[in-house]
């Protein structure tokens, strides 16, 4: 502890922690980052979503062999069986190296790292408790990027053994018989996919008469299809009224928010999946003076500062998604602003992914938000089936749906399902952070054969004239 003071102390070494640390040690800023955690990287990479993406792979590999899915390909295999432990333990590797490459970052930037739980005194003032940099920082600025922890019902007690959260479910030792998924969100759906796959029996309750909320609704209805096809039950306007843990598992209380009917589901396991909240709590926020919003985030200006001068915050803590990408934006721009720089988010234009088999990808506006503004738009819609290398690679599901102004043909929104759309949408995204219309995305050279065609497809069929359907 000989060093103690610094031009900005982050607090919280997540997606937006850590890459904030890094970007003002490159405007040349003296920084440090403290995390209670020994590994760095948040719950995004050590909870949340690099673990989560390893079991998504790995468990679609899997299904892919045991279920004959290569055959079609003229591959057989026989004898698949499932290591799980393996399996976890790979997932394990994955998290270590890439919570370890961040320490790498850190030294060669020269950020100084602290471990121990973080509260703020005073403005410029910082005591570290309970770790082994405990003591008290001095700092011109300081960022707030805690993140964000799951949230349950009233009621609904998560033990991490038999109701879960998605750090739970990411960590079963053995595969259940059966889970139930509360709550239809991308983390519950992506997690329930994961599971089903390894033989899971998997039903999903959601309080709302659909999936994916403030998704598109055409893409969530279609993704609901494909699901069940993939064997997944769903319980929609349905909310879940006790869950009672047993010997053998779980019973869940639920209730018809159509006609009030109630029935009993039983399961080993309980995934609650029902969102999140700012991780806030013992930062000292009150004592200070920090206001929040009514519901309960940071409040922030439009230079991420707090109405104590000198305090910032970005990421899961203030308004906006909570999307590891969209608080390393905001780190981003935050620390630009403190070094006097012309830092901006637009957050028309955060993608929102789902990584499951097929993902989902969304930006911008969707046809549900465009007819409740009414907003007169063209749609031009395009699916996988007729794309040549998604043919050649066996994944025709989905589409691309493009929507543009009607009268000056700019792109609002798009939205995919369909293999990889995840990497698909962001060619959409530069366009839009161009104001590019349909028309250019349709006068753009794509390669052949490639997935990325079926957007040019998609933007040529907003002025109804596709080429290849």
């Amino acid at each position: 502890m000989s060093d103690t003071k610094f031009d900005l102390i982050v607090i919280g070494a997540g997606p937006g922690g850590y890459v904030a640390a890094i970007r003002a040690a490159q405007l040349g800023m003296k920084v440090a980052c403290v995390d209670k955690r020994e590994t760095l990287g948040g719950t995004c990479l050590n909870v949340g979503c690099i673990p989560s993406k390893a079991l998504l792979n790995a468990s679609e590999k899997f299904a892919e062999a045991k279920h004959g899915a290569l055959k079609d390909l003229g591959i057989s295999v026989g004898g698949v069986k499932l290591d799980l432990a393996q399996m976890m333990s790979r997932k394990d590797e994955i998290v270590s190296g890439l919570t370890g490459g961040i320490s790498m970052l850190f030294a060669k930037n020269k950020v100084t790292r602290l471990t121990g739980a973080a509260t703020i005194q005073a403005a410029g003032k910082v005591e570290i408790t309970d770790g082994k940099d405990a003591g008290l920082y001095e700092a011109t600025n300081i960022l707030i990027a805690t993140g964000s922890v799951p949230t349950s019902l009233p009621g609904i007690e998560i033990d991490e053994k038999k109701i879960v959260s998605s750090t739970g479910a990411l960590a079963l030792e053995t595969v259940p018989k059966k889970m139930v998924v509360i709550g239809a969100g991308y983390i519950g759906l992506e997690m329930g996919t994961v599971w089903s796959r390894l033989g899971t029996e998997v039903e999903v309750v959601e309080y709302l008469p659909r999936i994916l909320p403030g998704m598109d609704s055409e893409v969530a209805s279609k993704f609901k299809t494909m699901l069940e096809a993939q064997g997944l039950k769903f319980h929609l306007g349905t909310a879940v009224e006790t869950a009672e843990t047993t010997k053998s598992g779980v019973k869940l209380t639920v209730k018809s928010t159509d006609d009030g009917t109630v029935k009993t589901i039983s399961c080993d396991v309980a995934l609650v999946s029902v969102g999140r909240k700012p991780m806030i709590d013992g930062l000292g926020l009150e004592e200070v003076g920090v206001a929040l919003t009514d519901r309960g985030q940071i409040a922030v200006d439009e230079d991420f500062e707090t109405n104590i001068a000198g305090i910032f915050a970005i990421g899961d803590v203030i308004a906006g998604p909570m999307l590891a990408h969209k608080a390393e934006e905001d780190g981003v721009a935050a620390v630009e602003i403190m070094a006097g720089m012309s830092g901006h988010v637009d957050y028309d234009l955060v993608p929102g992914i789902v990584y499951t088999a097929p993902e989902i990808a969304t930006l911008g506006k969707t046809e549900d938000a465009l007819k409740d503004a009414g907003i007169a738009y063209k749609k031009g819609v395009f699916p996988f089936l007729a794309n040549s290398r998604a043919r050649a690679a066996g994944h025709e599901d989905g589409f691309v749906k493009i929507l543009a102004d009607a009268e000056t043909d700019e792109v609002l929104g798009a939205h995919i399902i369909g293999h990889e759309a995840g990497t698909l949408i962001h060619e959409i995204a530069i366009g839009m952070s161009f104001k590019a219309s349909s028309e250019d995305i349709a006068r753009t050279c794509h390669g052949h054969p490639t997935m990325n065609e079926a957007v040019k497809e998609a933007a040529l069929a907003v002025d109804k004239r596709a080429i290849h359907i």
